[in-house]
């Protein structure tokens, strides 16, 4: 929205009477879908001083910015960890199940996903975060969301997190305009420096990492693409079972 609201200041500009239209902004009554910016654009086009095509790029770039900023308005915890992220992690890998008794006598929740690779079940713990400004506590999430290109303090906190539940774990981390994707071997998890155990007290055996702007880039190894997850995955639980 910061980018925005710099390129409408910035035409904005071009009206003769600029100072007196802000004035006008200031005492504007707004209900959806009539708010602030429509009324701005709508007075830049009837006054020729943004013409359509001028319109379809400070849409279009505005959308390219904001791809992913409907997630931010899921406003449930488990509706975002639970339900979108695992409906996003396997329209990406259609070969990725819900686990169930069937499969795996012994499941219980314990972990979210499996992955059937030659004669071995791959048991997968999925966790999600978005990325919001650190510094705005109380804005909602959506007001608060940030693109990738900001330098701004975020904390992405991976929490109850069981490593001997699942052979593998994939966090999603959500920009406005962009995802990432790491896989990591549950060992891998439990020996990092960052993993901290013991969230909840009488909780054994589960903990929480903190991803932030100051280790982000520790997790490079581990990143990977979109389309090259079904593959981390194999590979994360072959280091996991020391597997050639």
């Amino acid at each position: 929205m910061q980018k925005l609201n710099q390129q409408l200041d910035k035409l904005i500009g071009r009206l003769e009477n600029a100072l007196e239209f802000k004035d006008e902004l200031n005492n504007l009554i707004s209900a959806y879908p009539f708010n602030e910016y429509e009324y701005i654009i709508s007075n830049l086009l009837a006054k020729n001083k943004l013409t359509y095509d001028e319109y379809l790029d400070l849409r279009n770039s505005y959308i390219n910015r904001n791809l992913y900023l409907y997630i931010f308005e899921i406003s449930a915890p488990r509706g975002f960890g639970d339900k979108w992220a695992f409906g996003h992690l396997m329209q990406l890998v259609p070969t990725f199940e819900r686990p169930s008794k069937k499969i795996d006598p012994e499941y219980s929740n314990q972990y979210d996903l499996i992955l059937k690779w030659d004669s071995h079940i791959i048991k997968i713990e999925v966790k999600a975060s978005r990325a919001v400004d650190f510094e705005r506590p109380d804005e909602p999430l959506y007001v608060k969301a940030l693109s990738s290109d900001l330098d701004r303090p975020f904390d992405m906190n991976f929490q109850q997190i069981k490593p001997k539940c699942a052979d593998v774990f994939i966090w999603i981390a959500v920009w406005r305009d962009k995802m990432r994707y790491w896989v990591l071997s549950a060992n891998e998890v439990a020996t990092n420096q960052h993993y901290s155990k013991g969230q909840h007290r009488g909780n054994i055996g589960e903990g929480q990492l903190h991803l932030n702007q100051d280790n982000i880039n520790e997790f490079a190894k581990y990143e990977t693409e979109s389309t090259n997850i079904r593959e981390a995955v194999i590979s994360a639980y072959k280091r996991q079972n020391d597997i050639n």
